[in-house]
């Protein structure tokens, strides 16, 4: 009986892999068209690294921090960002294949409808946002004046992973809303994008009614907030308890449990589009 288990558990993860690929080879039969789309990606993300240096570098520093510390802010939310665009952005065209009925389409399907849309059209020209904010992020690491004790060393991988499921289990949250009004896409994206441009500065420089909300309402300030300040030893400048830098992790298991909740209760509401 044991075998049978471990053969199912991965099996919306190969299917997540394999629906992903076959857009990858799609889009791969344009490749110049590729290519160009993913340097025009590129480019914006270079903007929005460009508009933090010159914010930084005007003001000398914000919250206490550096252009270095600055730019490890936004390398963590950037990449963060930027890899949960890539696995689960898609889920916030769901209004738009409700009005269609191309969700039921998907409910019929022998595949778990979350799969199906999250892989809808699957571009790895957001690489152009990934690669970009990952080189900044070992930029700011290396510049950064950071005691590498193997604590902080061990605990690098699990703070970013513990970001990319938040952003992922945020992007899945805030499609559900969609369920209930098919035409609030841009309000779940004042969630998704406008949090990333939120993370992309210390937290700090914000009233403490937004940092409060950041941290125990929606918990953005896990996603390169409070890893910032565990990677640099820093206290936190808005009198927060220091045990948060630490929660990342939690912070992430609790978001993924509320998307996963919000996603069932809205396949519950769903009726159909009735054509």
């Amino acid at each position: 009986m044991a075998e049978p288990l471990r053969t199912r558990a991965p099996w919306p993860l190969r299917i997540y892999v394999r629906l992903a690929w076959t857009w990858c080879r799609a889009l791969a039969q344009y490749p110049a068209s590729l290519v160009l789309l993913t340097v025009f990606v590129s480019l914006g993300a270079l903007a929005e690294m460009g508009a933090v240096v010159i914010v930084f570098g005007h003001a000398g520093e914000l919250a206490g921090f550096g252009v270095a510390e600055g730019l490890l802010v936004y390398g963590l939310s950037a990449t963060a960002f930027g890899c949960a665009d890539m696995l689960m952005g898609s889920v916030e065209r769901l209004g738009q294949h409700i009005r269609t009925g191309a969700f039921d389409t998907m409910l019929i399907r022998p595949v778990p409808p979350l799969v199906l849309l999250a892989t809808d059209q699957f571009t790895p020209r957001r690489l152009g946002k990934i690669v970009p904010a990952a080189a900044v992020l070992v930029l700011a690491l290396v510049r950064c004046d950071i005691d590498w004790t193997p604590a902080r060393a061990l605990m690098l991988p699990v703070l970013l992973v513990s970001s990319i499921a938040l952003c992922c289990a945020v992007w899945t949250a805030s499609a559900c809303i969609q369920f209930v009004a098919t035409d609030a896409r841009q309000a779940a994206n004042s969630l998704t994008y406008g949090g990333q441009a939120l993370t992309e500065y210390p937290l700090a420089v914000y009233g403490r009614e937004v940092v409060r909300s950041a941290t125990f309402v929606l918990p953005l300030a896990f996603v390169s907030w409070q890893p910032a300040l565990f990677l640099l030893g820093r206290p936190d400048p808005t009198g927060l308890p220091d045990a948060l830098r630490l929660a990342p992790p939690v912070a992430a298991l609790l978001m993924c449990a509320v998307a996963a909740l919000c996603w069932r209760a809205g396949l519950r509401r769903y009726r159909s589009t009735g054509s």
